[in-house]
């Protein structure tokens, strides 16, 4: 029921994901994130928010991807009906894909990159995802963006879309976490909303406060 994109900025160290669905409140389902750790995609039939959340806890911890993957998926009953894409601050990535979600369904794990998607009209979807972050120019959130318009074209959610989401994470700045809950056309509306972000008093406003590289950091008083 959803496709999912995540990513490591080379160029910055930020990490991020994005995320699109044909059911509402894709974000606040699926992405996860902490620049201290990583970044996670918990979604499928039965999605697992404990799945998503636990995942930047073992991360702190230490544990790599792959390893984190393990953790979670393994003792999980419920498994089966779940699906989860990790990235770790390093750059590694892995995932879980349970075989009773709804075709089509599955994975492409890359260094610093992979994508995730269940209910799709066909493997081509996570190809195009991926080929169009490889592929675009712009910032970080421009090439993520760009991947789930590519996905979507290439025939995304089986349902189409009601929903879809963008988070960012890097030690020196603040988390960039945009959300449509629901929309008709949700990712237009997205990368509207990320345009907006961008500009005006309310980017002036993102500048001043605490980061995690400048903790005391905000408006001068005096």
């Amino acid at each position: 029921m959803t496709y999912s994109i995540l990513a490591q900025d080379l160029s910055t160290g930020a990490m991020g994901g994005a995320a699109a669905t044909g059911s509402l409140c894709v974000g606040g389902w699926v992405l996860r994130g902490d620049s201290r750790a990583g970044m996670s995609a918990s979604q499928g039939a039965a999605p697992s928010t404990l799945w998503g959340e636990d995942a930047l806890e073992l991360m702190r911890t230490g544990k790599n991807a792959a390893q984190t993957v393990t953790a979670l998926a393994h003792p999980d009953q419920g498994r089966d009906w779940r699906q989860l894409a990790v990235l770790d601050k390093h750059g590694g990535t892995a995932s879980h894909t349970g075989q009773k979600n709804t075709d089509w369904k599955g994975a492409i794990d890359a260094p610093g990159l992979v994508v995730s998607g269940n209910l799709l009209s066909g493997p081509e979807v996570l190809d195009a995802a991926r080929d169009a972050f490889l592929d675009a120019q712009g910032t970080f959130a421009d090439r993520l963006l760009a991947a789930l318009s590519a996905a979507e074209v290439a025939g995304g959610d089986t349902r189409g879309l009601q929903s879809a989401a963008l988070l960012i994470v890097a030690p020196d700045a603040p988390p960039l976490t945009l959300r449509i809950d629901w929309a008709e056309a949700p990712i237009p509306a997205l990368k509207d909303l990320y345009r907006r972000s961008q500009t005006g008093d309310y980017a002036s406003w993102a500048r001043t406060v605490p980061t995690r590289t400048d903790p005391q950091r905000g408006h001068d008083t005096d």
